[in-house]
């Protein structure tokens, strides 16, 4: 590892300043701001959400909703994942699963909602196949299915990843020892997944405690925090320092969680030699196991199936006459394309500088011998537990009565501090991979170290660049709860223009800026694969 360059001591300010300035400093103001009143610093807002009873009732519906769906979410997860690692089931048919358990990642949350609606509601696609309405959309049961839906493609990639270093020969000796099939289970793959299990536990609830775009459009009179925070702070008297107080109060359930997965962290282990061997083989364990995902797989694609269907018909369910129109409409309207513009310039924006940043910070702390790099593990963990939501009424606060208020540039810098932690770690974790010696040997030759980054480690890691850049655009396309305190109507983007369209149930033109982001980050993740299968093929 080379000694530290100049250009290490001026990269590595420039990034502490970045998260100094948008994340440390907006988080301590909201904190500051919890606990200002009219007459001064007080815990006069903790006490007044304390003996306000809709509040109380709101968290505890948060805590109850997100509760089941991470219990669900995971046992889902852990099925697919076990489908695709430890059966014998078609190739082919794995790959399915894999790549559609994904899929609703590309859309919005508040586009689940609408989904949900036309599938079970009064009229819905579902509920004509089965001749009546099977339940109550609107609260709890709507909430749970979008939140299922919502966590289940993230709680998926968690637990997959870890079966891929699931040692198969362990399985194999556990059933030529005699063991029982839960026996079996519980010691060679619930054991050594213990910790991963309980990540994808903490993952889920967390995101199901501060989503805002499914309680908007399902929550109904089930009110959760998430609604509450924004009703307090984009209502009729908008109160900030009463909404920085129930934002500190989201950011609970996520202390509990860094100590949850650090006590869980103890169940880890690893072994000493790893093996990949097939599988005795199994029908009734693939056939069951194939059925079980299938079923999981149809269930989730069935509910937005509505949501391609009803843009292409005139008025759905009352006339199914094939048009254009409602396309069309979209395409004319200029408000709409303006919107879906933004939605592109803010997604392209934060792919190209998030990047950046993330792999800046990962370089500096894996390939560099700068004192206090540790610090880039620490912002990672903070972006990881700090909501969306909580995060954007922060700067919401910070630069109300600055120039920056509702710009363009606020509402990249939220998103890319927002979404910082899992590019970070993938750049990490590939960095750490390479040679540690090239950086040495590249200053032995007179290379520069900005030169030895750009010939060698950059094209050596580049697959990795193509996948952050991919995880940032799509999640910059879709996400609602970290912007929707920051956009203007000169800023609007299409998760935040599906909210307000609602109000005057204009469905079709919600579904038809759906698919827009949809086929947008589809072309966008097919293209990033299509680069990283070149760079792989091209390394090989």
């Amino acid at each position: 590892m080379p000694n530290v360059k100049p250009e290490m001591r001026i990269i590595y300010p420039i990034i502490l300043c970045i998260f100094a300035l948008f994340l440390v400093l907006p988080l301590a103001i909201l904190f500051v701001r919890s606990f200002e009143t009219s007459h001064g610093f007080s815990v006069s807002n903790y006490l007044s959400i304390l003996s306000n009873n809709d509040l109380i009732v709101s968290i505890g519906n948060s805590i109850k909703v997100s509760s089941a769906t991470a219990i669900i979410t995971t046992i889902l997860a852990f099925i697919l994942a076990y489908s695709i690692h430890c059966t014998r089931i078609y190739g082919p048919l794995k790959n399915v699963f894999k790549t559609g358990i994904l899929l609703p990642m590309l859309l919005p949350t508040i586009t689940y909602g609408f989904a949900i609606m036309y599938s079970f509601g009064n009229q819905g696609f579902i509920t004509k196949l089965f001749g009546r309405n099977l339940f109550e959309i609107y609260g709890f049961n709507g909430l749970l299915i979008g939140y299922v839906i919502y966590t289940l493609p993230a709680a998926f990639l968690l637990i997959n990843n870890s079966f891929k270093y699931i040692d198969k020969k362990f399985i194999i000796v556990s059933k030529l020892m005699g063991d029982g099939t839960v026996r079996s289970l519980m010691n060679t793959i619930i054991r050594p997944l213990w910790g991963t299990l309980g990540g994808a536990f903490v993952l889920s609830f967390i995101l199901s405690f501060t989503d805002f775009g499914i309680p908007a459009s399902v929550g109904g009179t089930y009110y959760v925090v998430a609604t509450q925070l924004y009703q307090v702070m984009l209502g009729a008297i908008p109160d900030f320092n009463h909404g920085a107080a129930i934002a500190v109060i989201m950011l609970i359930p996520a202390v509990f969680a860094v100590f949850l997965l650090n006590y869980l962290d103890k169940f880890n282990f690893h072994y000493d030699k790893f093996s990949d061997m097939e599988l005795i083989q199994n029908k009734g364990r693939d056939i069951f196991f194939g059925v079980i995902s299938a079923v999981i797989l149809l269930s989730m694609i069935a509910i937005f199936v509505v949501m391609f269907v009803t843009p292409f018909v005139t008025s759905y369910p009352f006339n199914l006459t094939f048009t254009f129109r409602h396309f069309t409409d979209v395409f004319q309207s200029t408000d709409l394309v303006n919107v879906y513009k933004n939605s592109l310039l803010v997604a392209s924006l934060t792919a190209i500088f998030g990047t950046a940043i993330a792999y800046c910070a990962a370089l500096l702390n894996v390939r560099t011998p700068i004192k206090g790099k540790s610090a880039m593990d620490l912002i990672s963990m903070i972006t990881n537990t700090v909501p969306g939501m909580v995060l954007g009424l922060s700067y919401l606060l910070l630069f109300n009565n600055s120039n920056f208020k509702g710009t363009f540039t606020i509402i990249v810098l939220c998103t890319i501090v927002h979404y910082f932690t899992t590019p970070y770690l993938m750049a990490k974790n590939s960095l750490a991979k390479m040679n540690p010696s090239w950086e040495t040997t590249g200053e032995l030759l007179g290379d520069s170290w900005f030169k030895t980054i750009r010939r060698v480690i950059l094209p050596n890691s580049a697959s990795t660049v193509f996948e952050m850049i991919s995880y940032y655009f799509i999640n910059a396309m879709v996400t609602i709860s970290g912007i929707i305190f920051l956009v203007t109507a000169e800023t609007s983007v299409v998760a935040s223009k599906i909210q307000e369209l609602q109000h005057f149930a204009k469905f079709n033109e919600i579904f038809v800026l759906s698919i827009l982001i949809f086929f947008t980050n589809l072309f966008v993740k097919l293209l990033c694969d299509s680069f990283q299968k070149r760079q792989s093929n091209h390394r090989l």
